[in-house]
């Protein structure tokens, strides 16, 4: 069974989370979503990347400002890690540096768009899942749409 573990730094991330946990679901890609800081519960985290990893798991992570999470869950698995931090202009941007400045041999894969690491999350399984492949050529098919529709409706005046 193809899964996404979303781990979260903390409960104000839960809304991040619910969004990627949405477009997976129009994947037809189960998801879990845990709370485990690196910072604060390093241990926790250990045990639950350690927990789901036997499953062949796609990871996403959410934690903003100091993000330990991303590069520690990655450390610690052989499975893939999307880090996908909220964005926030208190700081002009710079808090995403923790997200992509790592030491050799841990390569979280960054992208700050909930619905762009679904989306990665999904491309990861469907190399080895036929439906999951086709659920994202349909995915593509209908964005496809739109951009053609909205240039129609453009050309057309409306």
């Amino acid at each position: 069974m193809s899964k996404v573990i979303i781990i979260m730094g903390s409960k104000a991330d839960l809304e991040w989370a619910n969004q990627i946990s949405k477009v997976l679901k129009s994947f037809e890609i189960e998801s879990i979503s845990r709370i485990a800081s690196a910072h604060k519960v390093p241990l926790k985290c250990y045990n639950l990347i350690k927990e789901y990893e036997k499953e062949n798991v796609v990871f996403i992570t959410i934690a903003g400002m100091s993000n330990a999470l991303s590069g520690f869950t990655d450390a610690q698995t052989h499975c893939p890690v999307i880090a996908c931090p909220p964005y926030s202009d208190k700081f002009g941007g710079t808090d995403l540096f923790s997200s992509i400045r790592m030491p050799s041999g841990v390569a979280p894969l960054a992208i700050l768009s909930p619905e762009n690491a679904a989306l990665a999350s999904a491309k990861i399984l469907g190399l080895s899942n036929p439906h999951i492949k086709s659920k994202i050529i349909e995915y593509q098919d209908k964005k496809r749409t739109e951009i053609e529709a909205a240039d129609k409706e453009l050309v057309n005046g409306h």
